[in-house]
């Protein structure tokens, strides 16, 4: 009797109780809420393996001493950088580097990839291949196959020698400007065909009527060039100029599997430089970070002004 009455008091005071019923997430909630749940796991994974990293390279930057005798030094590595005589020399290379074989590789790729971007052109398929088959080739391989071109007894000397154009022997990589030109044409024939894939996906983008209503203009192949092609490869020539700049600043493996920086420091580059004052000797951590990090706002900066100049929009 005394059940029956309670639930008798429960179902006449429940109606008088204010309860507001769940609003319904929406469909682009429930989107969003998904989308961070994927996010999220890759997010912590860059923040552990790039950003942390960065950070801890920054306090480490700070700090001078050899191996683990580190101690807090402020911005003494970084006064230091302008006083060393090799990080200048490495400075000076990587930027030589930089403005001489970034506007050769682009152009060949962009010319490269206008030629086999012909539809009558016959077996463009094996053209792509072959050009774009150094890009997969090993640094290692890539270093033995110059090496044995350019040296004292290699390929090119011998064809010099044998045809009398020289009476002896060049050491191509005794001299600061033949070495510096090795490293560019190695650069140059392992990478254009990477720049070419990249600029001959933009132009497969490009509608074709826009060419044949130019030509039906009076247009000739240059000026199609210079006011379709380019003006439509703009984003594609920022992207690669962008990502040629970074490789170019972190270049490392071709110098020291050439010339090991010779001769006289006349090819080492900043992280080649960097590579020896951890692994070269006593380490010195905080300096070599302070490189490291002259390297990063170089690239950053480049970036920018690139991003600047060539995006306006």
């Amino acid at each position: 009797m005394c059940t029956s009455l309670r639930f008798q008091h429960i179902r006449e005071v429940l109606p008088m109780i204010n309860v507001r019923p769940r609003r319904p997430i929406s469909l682009e909630r429930k989107t969003q809420r998904i989308g961070w749940m994927f996010i999220i796991p890759a997010l912590a994974l860059v923040v552990l393996t790039h950003f942390y990293p960065m950070f801890e390279t920054l306090l480490l930057s700070l700090q001078s001493g050899k191996a683990n005798n580190l101690k807090w030094a402020g911005m003494r590595n970084y006064v230091r950088l302008f006083k060393d005589a090799t990080f200048l020399a490495a400075l000076e290379n990587t930027l030589f580097y930089l403005v001489v074989q970034i506007p050769v590789m682009l152009s060949l790729a962009l010319i490269l990839a206008v030629l086999v971007n012909d539809r009558k052109l016959k077996g463009r398929g094996i053209y792509r291949t072959l050009i774009f088959l150094p890009a997969v080739t090993s640094l290692a391989s890539c270093s033995i196959i110059f090496l044995r071109l350019f040296a004292n007894d290699g390929y090119i000397n011998t064809l010099l020698l044998n045809t009398g154009v020289i009476s002896e022997y060049i050491d191509f990589l005794a001299n600061k400007w033949s070495a510096r030109a090795i490293i560019i044409l190695v650069m140059t024939w392992r990478w254009t065909g990477t720049n070419m894939i990249y600029f001959l996906s933009g132009l497969q983008n490009i509608d074709d009527s826009l060419y044949e209503a130019a030509a039906i203009d009076g247009a000739t192949g240059v000026q199609a060039f210079t006011r379709i092609t380019m003006p439509l490869l703009k984003p594609t020539l920022l992207l690669t100029t962008i990502t040629s700049t970074t490789g170019t600043m972190k270049l490392f493996d071709e110098v020291y599997n050439i010339t090991g920086g010779g001769p006289a420091n006349g090819t080492i580059t900043l992280s080649n430089y960097l590579y020896q004052l951890c692994f070269g000797g006593v380490p010195q951590y905080g300096y070599a970070s302070a490189i490291a990090y002259i390297i990063f706002l170089i690239a950053a900066l480049l970036a920018f002004i690139q991003m600047k100049v060539g995006d306006k929009e």
